[in-house]
C-alpha cells in the first residue's frame, strides 16, 4: 500500500482554517504553507493548478466535516429540531472561543471565489446539498414529506449561515441562538396530523 501523502493534508487543513478566518483573497499561498509546516514546493506538487485548487481542496474538506458533525448529531437526537439546536449549540461554542473571527468552514472561499471558479461552485453546491441531505433525511423521519423535507432543510442551512454572519459582525452568539430557537418551533413536526393532511 503506497504511503499517504506528507503534506497534502496539513495543506488543506491550514487552507480550510485561514480561508474561513481571513477569507479567500486575503490569504496568500506562503501563509498556508507555513500554517501546514509544509514546503512551499508541496503546494504546487500536490495542487498543480495553484490556490483555487487548494480551495477547492478545502471546501470539499471542510463540507465533509460538517456532514460527518451533522450525521453523528442525527444520531443522538430523536428529532431534527433537536439535532439542529445541538449544531447551532456547538457553532457557537466554536465561534466564540475563536472570538468569532472564525466563519463558516467554506462560506467566505465561495463568496470570494466561486463566482470565477467553477471547481469551487460545485464543491460549494455539493457540500450544502450534503448538509441538507441529512436535515431533510431526520425531518423525513420525523414525519414530513420528502418536498418538506427538502425545502425545509434549505430554510435551516440559509438561516444558519446567514447567523453566522451577523454573530462575526456583532461578536455575539445571540443570532446563532434566536435561530435555533426558531428552527426548533419551524421544524417541529406533529406527525399524526401530517399523516392525516396527506391522506
Amino acid at each position: 500500500m503506497a504511503a499517504p501523502p506528507k503534506h497534502r493534508g496539513a495543506i488543506v487543513r491550514a487552507a480550510a482554517t485561514l480561508f474561513r478566518r481571513n477569507g479567500y483573497a486575503a490569504t496568500g499561498i506562503n501563509e498556508i504553507a507555513e500554517v501546514a509546516g509544509a514546503p512551499k514546493g508541496s503546494l504546487y506538487h500536490y495542487f498543480p493548478d495553484g490556490k483555487d485548487q487548494i480551495a477547492e481542496a478545502a471546501v470539499r474538506f471542510a463540507g465533509k466535516g460538517v456532514v460527518a458533525t451533522l450525521e453523528k448529531l442525527e444520531q443522538e437526537h430523536k428529532t431534527a429540531a433537536a439535532m439542529m439546536q445541538a449544531y447551532c449549540r456547538l457553532v457557537t461554542g466554536w465561534m466564540a472561543k475563536s472570538g468569532f473571527r472564525d466563519g463558516c468552514p467554506i462560506a467566505t472561499t465561495l463568496l470570494e471565489s466561486a463566482p470565477q471558479s467553477a471547481g469551487i461552485a460545485l464543491a460549494g453546491r455539493e457540500a450544502f446539498a450534503a448538509w441538507r441531505a441529512v436535515i431533510a433525511r431526520a425531518l423525513v423521519r420525523d414525519g414530513f414529506s420528502r418536498a418538506e423535507a427538502r425545502r425545509l432543510s434549505t430554510l435551516a442551512v440559509s438561516s444558519l449561515e446567514g447567523s453566522l454572519i451577523l454573530a462575526r459582525v456583532e461578536r455575539s452568539g445571540a443570532p446563532i441562538e434566536d435561530v435555533a430557537k426558531s428552527l426548533a418551533v419551524v421544524l417541529r413536526s406533529d406527525v399524526p396530523a401530517r399523516k392525516r393532511a396527506a391522506s
